[in-house]
């Protein structure tokens, strides 16, 4: 189900005078050397080591942070991530894997702490500017997430709400997109607060570990209100100029959180392959395993911290 959307006026004029902030010359975001090797780090790697383009790793300064409920990153096991199904053909030899001393050529941050909404009760990211000042051809990803408990004023801005009047589709579902709208905006006011100009592009993190309609311990079955959520995430942050966007999940967590139904927006997929080595994420570069229809840019694999192995 397509959605129909629009962001204007007045409205609009703080997020986008924020994302002008954000984004500059932005024309070789997402676009990465194949075969070269890159990592995403967020808060759980505050106050301990994380790797620099050098291959040396670098300590983040200690940090008092919050303990999230929910998972920044999930592990995702094999049952979640099944196969490819084709092998990509590469002219480019694949590492079989990254020890200490292997150069990382890009890294993605993570905005948040774990959860969608950024609050007193859960902080963005705190190491997020010192994170991103030591990562080479830095990029961000932020969590996204959608509950009936999001429609509250503690979630919701009021602002979100009136954009959402001038979205095609039900009250439930002008609502969903409200609270992605609402994620989107404190997220965008986050990270100009921690005085980034990114340039590397922005990941929406899609994934089972995080709540939504459908999944257990939430009070709601219809996948068109996470779809919904979704696209009002999209809508704000390309509303604010933070560009390009692409999407982190895969086939069965796209399949289990939007169903059939489709967002538009986004330019790329990050492939969340569930493996352990560059060898055996390289496959799933294949345009075979795209789930929204989109390029398959990267293919994470877990060896100690998230790698990601370029298409």
């Amino acid at each position: 189900m397509p959605i129909i959307s629009r962001i204007f006026g007045g409205a609009a004029a703080l997020v986008a005078a924020i994302g002008m902030l954000l984004v500059t010359n932005t024309t070789a975001a997402l676009a990465y050397q194949p075969g070269t090797i890159g990592y995403d780090i967020s808060y759980p790697q505050c106050g301990s080591a994380y790797p620099t383009s050098s291959g040396s790793f670098r300590a983040a300064p200690p940090t008092a942070s919050a303990t999230p409920s929910w998972r920044g990153r999930m592990a995702v096991v094999a049952s979640v991530a099944p196969p490819p199904a084709t092998t990509a053909t590469r002219t480019t030899p694949v590492p079989q894997g990254v020890s200490g001393g292997f150069s990382r050529s890009f890294g993605i941050i993570g905005v948040d702490s774990g959860n969608p909404f950024i609050s007193a009760t859960h902080p963005g990211n705190p190491c997020l500017a010192d994170e991103y000042s030591k990562t080479p051809k830095p990029a961000l990803y932020v969590n996204t997430g959608y509950d009936p408990s999001y429609l509250d004023a503690n979630h919701t801005l009021p602002d979100c709400t009136m954009k959402s009047g001038n979205v095609s589709g039900s009250d439930a579902q002008k609502k969903a997109w409200a609270v992605g709208c609402s994620e989107a905006e404190k997220d965008l006011a986050y990270v100009t607060s921690q005085g980034i100009t990114n340039t590397g592009g922005w990941w929406l993190d899609v994934e089972t570990g995080n709540s939504w309609c459908g999944r257990p311990g939430t009070l709601c079955s219809d996948l068109t209100l996470n779809q919904y959520s979704i696209q009002g995430l999209m809508d704000t942050v390309l509303a604010g100029g933070a560009t390009p966007i692409g999407i982190y999940s895969n086939k069965y967590m796209w399949n289990a959180i939007v169903g059939t139904n489709s967002v538009h927006g986004q330019r790329a997929d990050w492939y969340a392959t569930g493996t352990g080595t560059a060898q055996a994420a390289a496959p799933y570069c294949a345009s075979s395993n795209s789930f929204t229809g989109d390029p398959v840019k990267l293919a994470q694999y877990v060896n100690g911290i998230d790698y990601d192995y370029a298409c």
